[in-house]
């Protein structure tokens, strides 16, 4: 009973050390070409030497002298280039499976013959190498290494194999060039980094900018369709109550309390607009709704009570539309209106709100006449607005003279097909 708990820990931490800390590598097709390559490069250089190394001793020159080397050849040359095989052809795959190459290259060492090391030493270290940084099992990876260690160091013949000096200039420059690659590579990645990083940056700025724009124009024109009309029909209907005090003080009354409640109106609108620049939003029992073709007789009324002849008419059937497009066309209708009034003193206007198949038409028109109160005032910044709030839905805007005199305003916003009733 006290042996169960120990080997169920044991199997745990079994269990835990072989547990990848990652997917296997998936190597690009260059580094498997680059691969391929070291693997022939490594087993051409090696099966040379097992080959050379059946004609006799080498030799080496020391201090000016030429002494012998130990022979370090196997005494089978077919065995030898089948070690060399088995060390070497595994490399290609060093990258996708690092773990499994260093084991059959840890096999072909083992088995190598204790006078030829050099068969399979390079291949060991590549192995070992590519084990360590592209293993997963970090465990294992780790107790390989030490294996290959104690095989290749400690078990065996303590003598390494002897680089010939035709070599050592390759292995001195080779890492230097390697190292030297690494470090330029390195740079040139990070001086990409930071210009990307700085690019990403300043469109961003340029982002918040746009955005920052665009509902200062918004808020702009939610303050110019608001203001201009209301404070026109009060300037218009103060001037009256003014020329009809001394005579009719009630109908001076009317127009003062008409002008009364564009203020008010005027008021509920500007409260909406400003909440939307509060921190916290605006309060909704503050505020009214945005206004629709719904409210277009209220407006017709309002200016009607001017003095301005207003008429209008609704073709087609009344639909529902979205509230961006009746706000769009209500506000179109404002504008027309606001117009008439501080231009075309004295003339009447129309009002047509034609609900098509696939389009909305908002039309208003004046007969013209002389410039009332606050005429001056106009920049044309209303009828700007007005496009640019239509070409959000698509819509188009076309404004200019009647044939016959005065003035026409027609909006054409497009719209989803209306359904047919059964």
């Amino acid at each position: 009973m006290t042996n169960a708990p120990v080997a169920d820990r044991l199997r745990a931490r079994v269990a835990s050390a072989v547990v990848p800390t990652g997917p296997l590598p998936r190597p690009a097709p260059r580094n498997y070409v680059f691969d391929v390559v070291l693997a022939l490069v490594i087993g051409i250089a090696s099966a040379q030497y097992a080959i050379a190394a059946q004609d006799g001793p080498q030799h080496v020159v020391v201090g000016g002298l030429v002494a012998p080397v130990p022979p370090q050849r196997p005494a089978d040359a077919f065995g030898a280039v089948l070690v060399v095989v088995v060390a070497a052809v595994p490399l290609a795959l060093r990258r996708r499976y690092p773990l499994a190459v260093l084991w059959v290259v840890l096999y072909a060492t083992l088995v190598t013959p204790f006078d030829a090391p050099r068969l399979t030493f390079y291949a060991c270290v590549v192995a070992a190498y590519s084990a360590a940084a592209y293993s997963p099992y970090r465990p294992p990876a780790l107790a390989s290494l030490a294996v290959v260690v104690l095989a290749v160091g400690v078990f065996r013949d303590p003598e390494l194999p002897v680089v010939p000096n035709q070599y050592v200039p390759v292995l001195v420059l080779v890492p230097l060039v390697v190292a030297a690659n690494g470090l330029r590579t390195w740079k040139v990645r990070t001086d990409e980094g930071r210009a990307q990083v700085s690019a990403l940056e300043r469109e961003r700025a340029e982002a918040l900018r746009r955005a920052v724009e665009h509902e200062r124009s918004r808020i702009a024109r939610e303050l110019h369709d608001v203001v201009t009309h209301h404070v026109s029909v009060m300037t218009i209907q103060a001037g009256a109550a003014r020329k009809v005090m001394a005579v009719s003080p009630e109908q001076a009354r009317e127009a003062l309390l008409a002008v009364e409640a564009g203020g008010r109106a005027a008021m509920t609108e500007l409260r909406h607009v400003m909440g939307l620049l509060a921190a916290g939003g605006p309060d909704p029992a503050d505020l009214a709704p945005q206004p629709g073709l719904d409210q277009v007789e209220a407006l017709v009324a309002r200016v009607r009570d001017t003095g301005v002849p207003v008429e209008s008419r609704v073709v087609g059937r009344r639909r529902p539309l979205p509230s961006g497009v009746e706000l769009a066309a209500y506000r179109v209708v404002q504008e027309a209106l606001t117009n008439a009034v501080k231009h075309a003193a004295g003339g009447a206007a129309a009002v047509t709100v034609a609900y098509g198949a696939d389009h909305l038409r908002v039309e208003v028109e004046d007969t013209g006449g002389g410039p009332g109160p606050g005429a001056a005032a106009g920049n044309g910044h209303g009828l700007i607005g007005l496009r640019e709030r239509l070409a959000v839905y698509g819509g188009t805007l076309d404004a200019g003279p009647r044939p016959g005199g005065g003035y026409r305003v027609t909006a054409s916003i497009p719209l989803e097909p209306a359904a047919e009733a059964w």
